[in-house]
């Protein structure tokens, strides 16, 4: 009897320690491979269950984008295509992983999204980036993506604080010469003086440079709000002033790094809909302008490869 415990704690001894050994050398083998990227950024989420797919679809099936979000890690863990992710074997994140890194497309997770407000219930900045970062790192993701819709906290003025301390602590963790970070915030945070914390151009003064680039959501803020390409490139209307693309620019955030988010279909957001062929003639007006950002979809499979060889078509062709 005990013969045979000694010879079970044996067996199950070697296989954890095998089982370390190849997690330990998949996440060195997938995070040295990363890096930062330049733009254009041409962006798509995925949060959303597709039948015969676990985690992220094939490289090919995505072709004209350069990168890829699984959604959504939460405080409390992974959720939906994130969690799907942790099903996988490591030998199996690796295979996508290549994939994906032949085809140019990086991997990275979104972190809490609309059912997540951090700052309101109490969820400590430093600790929760540290804990959202290793997540990266054991999985062998490309960065992160901070959607942050904490709305309550932004017009208390709470969050600019929670958020910054949150970004020094990712790049603590997550260096710049190896992992992308960026942040998805709702455009009207870009509205200046209108917060008491100083919204986003606050955020964007001290930790900026920590950003790879904004995946700006030019969506879901009301019926009329950045459907057409003036209201979306050069003057957004008075309900939130000067948060058009170039009008950010101007109040001190990187051009190069503001990339346009929209919904894939009219079903994917409740409003700021624009069509696929309408966003590709404000993508060719922007780019004549200067502007090299890229676009963002909300979300996959319905902004799947050709949703993005239309909205690339008059600026930079897939």
């Amino acid at each position: 009897m005990l013969l045979y415990s000694f010879l079970v704690f044996a067996i199950c001894f070697l296989a954890t320690a095998r089982a370390n050994v190849e997690d330990a050398q998949v996440v060195l083998d997938l995070s040295t491979a990363n890096s930062t990227q330049s733009a254009p950024h041409w962006v798509v989420y995925a949060d959303q269950y597709q039948s015969g797919v676990t985690g992220p679809p094939a490289a090919s099936a995505i072709e004209g984008y350069n990168v890829f979000i699984l959604s959504f890690l939460l405080t409390e863990g992974a959720w939906d295509k994130a969690y799907e992710w942790t099903t996988l074997t490591a030998d199996e994140r690796t295979s996508i992983k290549s994939d994906y890194a032949a085809a140019g497309i990086k991997l990275l997770v979104s972190v809490f999204g609309s059912t997540d407000v951090p700052t309101t219930s109490g969820a400590d900045p430093n600790a929760t980036a540290a804990t959202m970062a290793a997540w990266v790192i054991k999985y062998g993701l490309d960065g992160i993506d901070v959607d942050y819709e904490d709305f309550a906290a932004m017009n208390s003025g709470t969050a600019e604080g929670w958020l910054i301390d949150f970004t020094t602590a990712l790049r603590a963790s997550l260096p710049k010469d190896k992992y992308i970070v960026t942040h998805a915030p709702v455009a009207p945070w870009f509205t200046p003086n209108s917060y008491v914390g100083g919204g986003y151009t606050k955020i964007n003064q001290e930790v900026g440079d920590l950003i790879d680039w904004y995946n700006i959501q030019f969506y879901n803020q009301g019926s009329t709000e950045y459907t057409d390409c003036d209201g979306l490139l050069a003057a957004s209307s008075s309900t939130w002033p000067e948060t058009a693309i170039f009008e950010i620019a101007n109040n001190g955030v990187d051009l190069s790094k503001l990339v346009i988010g929209k919904p894939a279909t009219a079903n994917d957001a409740t409003n700021g809909y624009m069509n696929a062929s309408m966003l590709a003639t404000c993508l060719e007006t922007a780019k004549k302008t200067g502007w090299a950002g890229g676009a963002m979809a909300w979300q996959y499979p319905n902004a799947d490869g050709s949703w993005i060889s239309t909205v690339r078509s008059l600026s930079w062709p897939v």
